[in-house]
């Protein structure tokens, strides 16, 4: 692929569809090229409304963001944008579904609904308070306007409620709980007696046929993937960092510099937040003239202001350092002193009214307690100003080199190797997909270039080339003899050990003793919960799988692991205690109760959708 696009980039097709291209934007604009619309595109009609294009991009995007953000190793290659698109189409139109039922039955939220619900959300708040500029850098992060944002609160609140009323209404009986919880505290009384695996060597021999014939029949299973040497450069930000020497004079600048932020300046501020429109001068000199006059700031901010949330604590934000606020907010505040008001302040939220309630600061650390912070502060900022730099010389110096010994050598970087790389990956940085699928790649396999340069990790690149590669072949019979011989070992181990235990509970069933069968000597156990681990795990799953005895009786089980078999007798199941007033009764109860309302919000969701009238362009 890359050998085509660099012979074809300059080829005469390439210019001619350049050319068509100018001529096509020049002559008819954009919209010769993806066509205009008169109205915004829809990509579903739910019962006769539209679930809009931009909405459906959007939510895609968001989705494949979140797909990538769960990966080890985030590689969009990876994602599956049909699966995405299909998921995200279905979400979007069950959503629509549940957003006209909710409408249906009369649930809508007011804006000053909306407003309290916002500013309580952690994610918009700096220091336990909401804060303006922090909420609407988020909405706009989500690719959405705030109009768009509060729309989406709204309808998805409406629909929260219809979830949470039937989820709630689920009922769990007091029988199944207590039925659940006399099996769960359930204990039983058993004995084990334990057959190893020296009672049945003399049962397992393995003949160099059977070695042959188990190769012979899974030879396929003895094959050594093709495989690769890789010679590879690694681009760290954290190595670069460390590389960079800091002198006393700099550390000193740099300390001097950092005082202001290291003796860290908080202000509290109050506000007063109004509309910017045809009013809002007159209000401001209203506002100032009745300030002018010994009015409350506090008071009139309750009356005055359209931030309801800080109105409430007579205008109050909290303290807050530089960076928080926008900008020409935050130099207002800091250009105040204590108890002075600012002129009017406009933002994008509207028009303030600042004042400086409060500052504090702390003390600047001594150089020595931070010398070390400081250090790696100044090393990584210069390493950060040289890394993207340094990254795109790579990717050109090694797209354009025959090896990576050029690149290297000019960078100052070192070439390193790693062997027996497979199309499963290797030791890092060979553990990432993309640069794996790019190492096994027909252009840098067959065709001798280098790879890309593939980004592995946060600030950690990596460019590789093939040295040597080797196809996959078959393992000869005497390179895997051992492996084999002991896996047919270990079957027949096992097979014996069951086949002997199954001898033992047969004789036990027709009134033999143990001694009578030369099985050893019972170890007994008396009400073990299932938890137990006195006789391990896999005993007590076989204890607990077997059937309740009779009376009088005994129910037989085994357990087999790798080097030995337990032979289980069961007598005895001892009911759990159930307490309908503790605790553990009533969690119980909730959590059945919580998964009934989930099943039947979910039959609600279904009868919805089936119901629902879904046309698709």
């Amino acid at each position: 692929m890359l050998q085509d696009i660099r012979e074809n980039a300059q080829g005469t097709i390439a210019k001619i569809i350049i050319g068509l291209l100018i001529v096509s934007l020049s002559i008819w604009g954009m919209d010769a090229i993806i066509g205009g619309f008169s109205g915004e595109p829809e990509v579903a009609t739910v019962n006769g409304e539209d679930i809009t294009e931009r909405e459906f991009l959007r939510l895609v995007q968001m989705e494949s963001q979140r797909r990538l953000s769960r990966m080890d190793s985030p590689d969009p290659s990876l994602l599956n944008e049909d699966q995405i698109r299909k998921d995200v189409l279905e979400s979007l139109i069950q959503q629509q579904v549940l957003i006209q039922d909710a409408d249906s039955q009369g649930l809508a939220l007011t804006d000053a609904d909306i407003d309290a619900l916002i500013t309580q959300m952690p994610q918009f708040q700096v220091e336990g308070q909401f804060n303006r500029d922090r909420f609407v850098s988020t909405v706009r992060n989500m690719g959405m306007g705030v109009a768009e944002f509060r729309e989406a609160m709204r309808k998805q609140y409406v629909v929260n409620q219809i979830r949470a009323g039937i989820v709630q209404s689920g009922v769990a009986a007091n029988e199944n709980v207590s039925h659940l919880l006399r099996i769960q505290n359930q204990t039983r009384d058993f004995r084990v007696v334990t057959v190893p695996e020296s009672a049945v060597a003399d049962q397992v021999e393995i003949t160099e046929d059977e070695v042959q014939a188990f190769y012979d029949e899974n030879s396929s299973a003895f094959k050594q993937p093709e495989q690769v040497d890789a010679a590879y450069i690694t681009l760290s930000l954290g190595a670069l960092a460390e590389s960079i020497e800091i002198s006393e004079d700099e550390l000193q600048a740099y300390y001097e510099t950092r005082a202001d932020d290291l003796a860290r300046e908080e202000r509290r501020a109050a506000h007063i937040l109004i509309e910017d429109g045809e009013d809002a001068d007159q209000t401001m000199a209203t506002l100032q003239q009745k300030l002018a006059d010994g009015a409350s700031f506090a008071d009139l901010a309750q009356e005055y202001s359209i931030d309801t949330v800080s109105a409430e604590e007579g205008g109050d934000l909290g303290y807050a350092g530089r960076g928080v606020y926008n900008g020409a907010f935050e130099e207002a505040l800091f250009a105040l002193e204590e108890g002075e008001v600012s002129e009017p302040v406009e933002t994008s939220f509207g028009v303030h009214l600042i004042k400086l309630e409060d500052v504090r600061r702390s003390d600047v650390p001594p150089l020595s307690e931070i010398e070390g912070q400081l250090r790696s502060e100044l090393a990584r900022e210069r390493a950060e100003e040289r890394f993207a730099e340094i990254r795109t010389q790579l990717a050109d110096s090694a797209y354009a080199a025959d090896d990576l010994a050029g690149p290297a050598e000019e960078l100052g970087l070192e070439v390193r190797e790693a062997k027996g790389i497979t199309r499963n990956g290797g030791t890092a940085p060979f553990d990432h997909e993309g640069l794996v699928r790019q190492l096994f790649s027909t252009d840098v396999v067959e065709d001798g270039y280098n790879t890309e340069l593939i980004d592995v990790g946060d600030n950690v690149s990596v460019v590789a080339r093939v040295r040597e590669y080797r196809d996959a072949q078959q393992l000869a019979l005497e390179e895997v003899a051992a492996d084999v011989r002991a896996s047919l070992k270990a079957q027949e181990t096992r097979a014996a050990l069951s086949k002997r235990a199954e001898e033992i509970i047969a004789g036990l069933e027709s009134g033999q003793s143990l001694s009578e069968l030369g099985a050893g000597d019972w170890v007994r156990y008396e009400a073990k919960s299932r938890n137990d681990q006195d006789a391990g795990a896999a005993v007590m799953r076989a204890v607990f799988s077997l059937s309740r005895p009779a009376e009088g009786e005994v129910s037989y089980g085994q357990s087999v692991s790798g080097s030995s078999a337990a032979v289980v007798a069961l007598d005895g199941v001892n009911e759990g205690a159930v307490d309908e007033t503790s605790a553990e009764f009533g969690q119980l109860e909730e959590f059945l109760a919580s998964l009934e309302g989930q099943r039947e919000y979910g039959a609600y969701q279904q009868f919805l959708r089936n119901r629902a009238e879904v046309e698709r362009p």
